[in-house]
C-alpha cells in the first residue's frame, strides 16, 4: 500500500531550506559527539536520506527505514555503501523486521508530528534499543515563541500550560497526513515514562524567519544557531526541539 509521501515531492520541499537543514545537522552532530560507540544505527523515517551524511561515518551499520518506497529508492541511489541497508516499513511494523535489543542508536527526526499515539510508538523504540542505547528524537514544538505570541494576542493566556498536542493539517495530493505540535513537557515526560534518561535538549531552527534568511548569509545564521541551541532550549524557543536520551539499564 503506497505511503502518503509517495504522493509528495519531499526533496523539493527542502529546496531553499538550507538553513533549516544545516541547523538540524548541527544538532545531530553535537549529539553524536556524546555517544561513545555506535555499531548499529537505525534512522526511522529517514526519507530520502537527507541527514544520512551527517551520521554515516559514525556507525558500522546504518539502517534507513521509511514507509515510502519512493523516498527509499532515492536514498538507495545516493548511498551505495555496503554498510547501509534499507527497510520499507512503518514504525509500528519494525519489530517484525528487526530484533529487540539490537540497535545502539535510533534517530527519529520529522516523524513524531505524524504519530498520533505516542504511547504505542515509544515502547517499540525502547524495545529495539540495546540496554543503555541512545535515542535522538525531534518533535515540532507547540510552545515556540511565535506560537506563544499569537495565542497571547488572541487572549489565550493559559496556552503555555495546555499540555495536549495541537493538531495541524498537512495534505499530500491524495492523502491527508496527521500533523501534531507537541508540548515539550509532554514529550519529556513520556520519554521518562518509557525508561529513557534525558541527556540534552536543543532548540533548533531558532532563526527560521524569511526576512533574516534573506539578508543574513547562511554562515552567519548557522554561527548564531550553534551558539544558541542549548541556551534557547531552556525556554523552548524554536519551532523544533531535539532531544538526546539514553535507555536506562534496567
Amino acid at each position: 500500500m503506497p505511503a502518503a509521501y509517495d504522493y509528495y515531492d519531499y526533496p523539493s520541499y527542502w529546496k531553499g531550506r538550507d538553513y533549516e537543514h544545516e541547523a538540524e545537522v548541527v544538532a545531530v552532530k553535537s549529539f553524536l559527539k556524546k555517544i561513545p560507540h555506535i555499531k548499529t544505527l537505525l534512522d526511522i523515517g529517514s526519507g530520502y536520506g537527507r541527514l544520512t551524511a551527517s551520521y554515516l561515518s559514525t556507525a558500522s551499520n546504518v539502517i534507513l527505514s521509511d514507509p515510502s518506497v519512493k523516498l527509499l529508492n532515492i536514498a538507495k541511489k545516493t548511498y551505495k555503501d555496503k554498510k547501509v541497508s534499507f527497510i520499507q516499513s512503518k514504525l509500528e511494523n519494525l519489530p517484525k523486521r528487526l530484533k529487540n535489543d539490537s540497535i545502539d542508536l535510533i534517530i527519529i527526526i520529522r516523524v513524531l508530528h505524524h504519530l498520533k499515539n505516542l504511547d504505542n510508538s515509544l515502547p517499540i523504540v525502547s524495545g529495539l534499543l540495546k540496554k543503555e542505547g541512545f535515542l535522538i528524537l525531534e518533535f515540532a514544538n507547540k510552545k515556540h515563541l511565535k506560537a506563544l505570541i499569537c495565542e497571547f494576542l488572541k487572549g489565550n493566556l493559559t496556552f503555555p500550560l495546555e499540555i495536549f498536542p495541537q493538531e495541524k493539517c498537512k495534505k499530500s495530493k491524495k492523502k491527508r497526513l496527521p500533523f501534531f505540535n507537541y508540548h515539550p513537557d509532554q514529550i519529556l515526560s513520556k520519554l521518562s515514562g518509557n525508561g529513557f534518561k534525558i541527556l540534552e535538549v536543543r532548540s533548533v531552527s531558532n532563526i527560521r524567519n524569511q526576512l533574516l534568511k534573506k539578508f543574513l548569509p547562511k554562515k552567519v545564521l548557522i554561527f548564531i544557531e550553534k551558539s544558541t541551541q542549548r541556551l534557547l532550549s531552556k525556554i523552548n524557543f524554536g519551532p523544533s526541539i531535539f532531544v538526546l536520551a539514553q535507555k536506562n539499564n534496567s
